[in-house]
């Protein structure tokens, strides 16, 4: 996912959003995921939005695939979203279930149309299904949508226990599903991988080190994909639990891609104690991003 680089003054850094992308593309990623949560899409306006949709589509070009988040809690602005992101070329969609805070969620049936709704745009779905919704998603209705919405065809599952919904999502719809996926940075790769999981989303913090480890599991060699992530397993903890989105503007600062770090408020800046510390952990591990720019 691809962090929202701003200036020291909390405008939108056009050309530091365009180093984030070569970064990422030189990290190796199979492909880059913008306006995610973790891109602080909640802190964009509409014209934001679709000004860096426009930007970053027009930068990649082509040379990974581009996914661009269009969650909303209305599937009008839903489905306007998503003809816009096919519009300008983007790859495939990522689309939350509605919600609006802790307390308003669509119910099952509507939580079906809502996604029914952006498959008749026309461009593949990704269903994220993340905590930060408040929304349960059974199996049951992961597997409905799976098996009858046309473009629904990748499952980012990042919710509690994801390794037993991933695993209970493949038996019952596994030939409807080409990707499935684990998020939150790769807290639970190796048991999400061991489930079916066949890649994940994480931050841009340090893909380039998470990438050797699901390679080394799709290839079968599980004690290589153990070995690799129990090295980088110290840093994705400290990234999850004390950083978040955070951690990657850090070291994107730290090695040159950006020039600020800035979150808008009311986003509180990094504590400087948690800063130094996932700043000396990176650089025992050397990830591209902490001399990308250097």
């Amino acid at each position: 996912m691809a962090p929202t680089p701003f200036t020291n003054q909390g405008e939108l850094d056009l050309e530091g959003m365009r180093r984030v992308l070569d970064c990422m593309i030189d990290q190796g990623v199979d492909g880059i995921c913008i306006l995610a949560n973790f891109s602080e899409q909640f802190l964009l306006s509409d014209e934001e939005r679709e000004l860096l949709t426009k930007v970053c589509l027009s930068h990649v070009s082509g040379r990974v695939p581009v996914i661009v988040t269009v969650s909303h809690f209305a599937t009008d602005i839903v489905v306007s979203r998503a003809y816009k992101a096919l519009e300008l070329g983007a790859s495939m969609i990522m689309l939350m279930p509605p919600y609006h805070g802790a307390l308003i969620h669509g119910t099952a049936e509507q939580i079906y149309e809502h996604f029914a709704a952006a498959s008749d745009v026309g461009i593949p779905i990704m269903l994220q299904d993340a905590p930060i919704s408040g929304v349960e998603l059974p199996v049951d209705l992961l597997v409905r949508m799976a098996l009858e919405i046309e473009q629904l065809c990748c499952f980012k599952i990042e919710c509690a226990q994801a390794a037993i919904k991933i695993r209970s999502l493949l038996e019952k719809a596994g030939d409807s599903i080409y990707g499935p996926f684990d998020g939150e940075e790769g807290i639970t790769l190796l048991a999400d991988l061991d489930a079916g999981a066949t890649g994940s989303m994480t931050s841009a913090l340090i893909p380039d080190l998470i990438r050797p480890a699901i390679m080394a599991h799709l290839s079968g060699n599980r004690s290589e994909a153990k070995s690799i992530y129990a090295q980088v397993l110290p840093l994705i903890n400290h990234e999850n639990r004390l950083c978040g989105f955070r951690g990657a503007k850090t070291l994107f600062k730290e090695g040159g891609v950006i020039e600020s770090d800035f979150c808008r408020h009311p986003i509180a800046p990094l504590n400087p104690a948690v800063k130094s510390a996932l700043l000396n952990m990176a650089k025992e591990l050397n990830p591209v991003a902490l001399t990308w720019g250097k």
